[in-house]
Parts: structure tokens; C-alpha cells; sequence
């Protein structure tokens, strides 16, 4: 582990940046940044575009360690190259923002009203490749729909199973069981979660520790004992398919989570604006989000 990192993920005032979209999601994205199917064709060629969206805004003066403490990568954006520098190394070397890379695959089918992650069989070659890299921790996803206690049971069991293999190779996991925000009984999923949560960090060694990146909760400042625990870096919230004004209003209510936001991010970014008003719209997206993290 990079102490220079930790201390800056555990203490630093700012967001992480969710740039991690990976193979189903990337079509949206795009569309999203203005560039629509027709415009490529198979995968690489979607892959080249989505890499160059992500380099514009990682090379914007806007995107600064100033609000950014973090980007999550996706595997492929991790294996290219910033600005003639592998990214990760470009991400700390150049801006001091610190690189985490998302090692899940994918979801599960729903049982037990969750969706638990797919099962990646060379995940520990995968780790040694991030090490090699230069990457300082990673991000997995899982999603809970409904408020069944041995599918809320299991989803943290697995995270948690993830995080320790993580945490054998010296990197530092950021755990996300997110709570879908259209759940008919979202918080009682949260208490759910927040007991098996607590129950999973007495679990872990001495001197060990995970972030966790989690749903808005209902309550504010529901997660506050996660917060103060000993065995948690940091909590973070992902903004779960809000907009950026509402999730920065619903994060701004609670105190020491920070936020860690993708859609909310790139929102009104587009391929078809010129350099001066993608960084206007970047810094201004940064300045909100920043605001709400350090509330």
C-alpha cells in the first residue's frame, strides 16, 4: 500500500471519480456524452471513444486534486496510456489523484432479492497486474432490491470475502453493496445492511481497513457508526441514477461521507463542446460535487 495514498483517501477533503464504465454500460455513456451508436462500430472502436472521453476529462485543468481525490478506472483504462503515461501512473504522477481500479464483472441474476457480483476466477491475477501498475485500491458491486435478510446476509458476506483477498495483496478495497434507490423498502434495506456491514468489519485483522462506497441513505447521517469505525478509510456514496443536484443535496446531509459519482459527473459533458466549455461545465460539476463532499 502507498501510505502517501491512504493518508490522502482517509483524510483528503474532495470526491472520487467514478470513470469506470465498463462493457455494458459504455453504449449509454456515450450517447450520453453525444457520440450514438452509428458512430462506431464493435467493441474496440466503442472502447476508443469511451477512452478518449475519459482522457479529455482527466487531462482538463478542471479535473484537479484540488476536488478530485480519486478516479476509478475500468481494466481496460487502467492497461492504456494518458498522455504518452500509463494512467494510473498519469492520474498520481501528474494530477496527485490517487487510482482505484473497479475488478468486478458484472451481476448476477436476482435471488433473494439481490444481485450478487458474476464469479472472476483469475481475480488474483488481476490484483497482481493492478499492483504492477501502480493502483492503490479497488472497487466491487453488488446491488440489494428488496429487504430479504439472507440475500443482504450474502451480499455482504461476498464483499467482504472480496475485500480480504484485496487486502492480501496490499491494496485497499472500496466495498459497494448499493441499495437500488427505487426499492420499494429501501430503508429497512439499509438497516439490514448497515448491521451485516459492522459485523463484517469485527471480522477483519488488526490495522486493516476498507472503504465503503454506499447508496444515500434514507436517514441522514445513517451511517454514521461506519464512519467512525476504526476498521473503515472512508464511506463514500455513489449517486445511484439521481441527478447531480439531488444527489449533492442528499449527500450535503451527511456529514463525513464523501462522494464518489459518475453519471452525476459527466452530466451535460459533451464531445461536441470545445475545450473551454467542457472545462467550464467539468469545473463547475467538480466545484458542486466538492461542495457537497466537504458539507
Amino acid at each position: 500500500m502507498n501510505a502517501k495514498q491512504h493518508e490522502r483517501m482517509r483524510t483528503g477533503k474532495g470526491f472520487i471519480a467514478a470513470l469506470d464504465q465498463s462493457g455494458g454500460s459504455t453504449p449509454k455513456a456515450l450517447k450520453l456524452y453525444g457520440i450514438d451508436e452509428s458512430k462506431y462500430k464493435g467493441e474496440d472502436q466503442m472502447y476508443d471513444m469511451i477512452h478518449q472521453m475519459r482522457s479529455r476529462i482527466i487531462t482538463s485543468p478542471s479535473f484537479s486534486s484540488d476536488g478530485v481525490l480519486a478516479a476509478i478506472l475500468f481494466e481496460q483504462t487502467m492497461d492504456r496510456d494518458i498522455a504518452g503515461k500509463p494512467t494510473a501512473t498519469y492520474l498520481w504522477e501528474e494530477k496527485g489523484i490517487v487510482p482505484i481500479l473497479k475488478i468486478d464483472k458484472g451481476l448476477a441474476n436476482e435471488a433473494d432479492g439481490v444481485q450478487l457480483m458474476k464469479p472472476v476466477p483469475d481475480l488474483d491475477k488481476l490484483l497482481e497486474r493492478a499492483v504492477k501498475k501502480g493502483i492503490y485500491g479497488t472497487k466491487e458491486r453488488s446491488v440489494i432490491k428488496e429487504a430479504n435478510p439472507p440475500g443482504i446476509k450474502a451480499i455482504a458476506a461476498q464483499q467482504f470475502e472480496w475485500g480480504k483477498q484485496v487486502l492480501a495483496h496490499g491494496l485497499v478495497p472500496i466495498l459497494e453493496p448499493e441499495v437500488d434507490i427505487k426499492s420499494p423498502n429501501k430503508a429497512e434495506c439499509e438497516k439490514l445492511l448497515k448491521k451485516e456491514l459492522l459485523a463484517g468489519l469485527d471480522g477483519l485483522k488488526e490495522g486493516q481497513q476498507v472503504i465503503f462506497k454506499l447508496t444515500i441513505p434514507s436517514e441522514p447521517d445513517f451511517y454514521a457508526d461506519l464512519i467512525k469505525h476504526p476498521k473503515t478509510a472512508r464511506v463514500v456514496a455513489l449517486s445511484g441514477g439521481y441527478s447531480r443536484e439531488e444527489a449533492c443535496e442528499k449527500l450535503a446531509k451527511n456529514h463525513g461521507m464523501i462522494a464518489s459519482f459518475s453519471r452525476a459527473l459527466t452530466e451535460g459533458l459533451t464531445a461536441q463542446q470545445s475545450d473551454q466549455d467542457f472545462n467550464t461545465m467539468l469545473k463547475g460539476a467538480v466545484g458542486k460535487i466538492y461542495q457537497a463532499s466537504i458539507s
